[in-house]
């Protein structure tokens, strides 16, 4: 996970905020056109509309409906390790339903175009936005595939840390106080930022949706994306043991415990399928 600040925390909880103020907008719009589709059915049944009116209301509905979708899985902040495969499949459907609805809109405008109803320039806009549908499945998949990729490499270095027989030999613990607070991830970014004049490389911060298909319970836990041996990774665990904050280094990936190299602070993961067994 990139990190733009000294303290992680603090700059996470920004897009947190805005993608809940963007949720909230979404669903107002949602609501307003389903207060408004329920108002022309009425009048659909009055006689006083025709029925392909309630038609468009009901279309304008699902396409909200999918924005809603795309805002929470494609334009959020979550990174690709919070998207789990059930969202990156709902994610790519809802893109592709709202390429599907604008095709036909297009399809609509051109008979009417056709018909000397309207004239051609209403089309322009129309294939605007179908451009910008496009678009958004096309990152959709990009993100998709970028998911799969991810767990398809964590799966296979465990996999292969298990064929060549690794051991604990590759893994140092330090028990220290037994809990990680917030105020010791504070403290361990401003004097990692300190230390090398760049953010510490966080790779994941609390439970992820990547945690949770592998069976890990990551709450309360940090990732930091540096190999023990390196000169960053010497100083952090230094650092973490002069303060006394549990740590898990791993140099290799580990079958039940690691994907890979890197510093896990805090207490052991536990085993959310298989309880007791520590796991990172």
């Amino acid at each position: 996970m990139r990190q733009f600040g000294i303290s992680f925390l603090v700059l996470a909880a920004l897009p947190v905020m805005a993608q809940t103020a963007a949720d909230a907008l979404a669903t107002r719009q949602l609501d307003l056109a389903s207060r408004e589709a329920e108002r022309i059915s009425s009048l659909v049944e009055a006689g006083a509309l025709p029925r392909t009116r309630l038609a468009q209301a009901q279309d304008q509905i699902a396409d909200l409906q999918d924005e809603l979708i795309l805002q929470r899985t494609l334009y959020g902040p979550a990174t690709v390790q919070n998207l789990t495969e059930q969202q990156a499949e709902e994610m790519i459907a809802a893109a592709q339903r709202r390429i599907d609805r604008q095709k036909a809109r297009i399809e609509d405008t051109q008979k009417l175009i056709d018909s000397g109803i309207l004239a051609r320039n209403a089309l322009e806009p129309l294939e605007q936005d179908l451009t910008l549908r496009e678009t958004a499945l096309d990152l959709a998949h990009a993100r998709a595939q970028l998911l799969k990729d991810l767990l398809a490499e964590t799966r296979l270095e465990a996999a292969n840390a298990a064929e060549a027989g690794q051991s604990g030999a590759v893994e140092e613990h330090f028990a220290g106080k037994g809990s990680l607070s917030t105020s010791d991830v504070r403290a361990i970014e401003t004097a990692y930022m300190k230390k090398f004049l760049h953010p510490l490389p966080i790779s994941a911060f609390g439970e992820t949706a990547v945690h949770r298909a592998l069976g890990f319970d990551h709450r309360g836990r940090v990732d930091v994306a540096v190999s023990p041996d390196q000169r960053e990774g010497v100083w952090l665990r230094q650092y973490l043991e002069a303060k006394n904050i549990p740590f898990y280094a791993f140099r290799a990936a580990i079958p039940g415990k690691a994907t890979g190299a890197h510093i896990h602070i805090g207490p052991g993961s536990t085993r959310l399928r298989r309880p007791g067994i520590e796991a990172d």
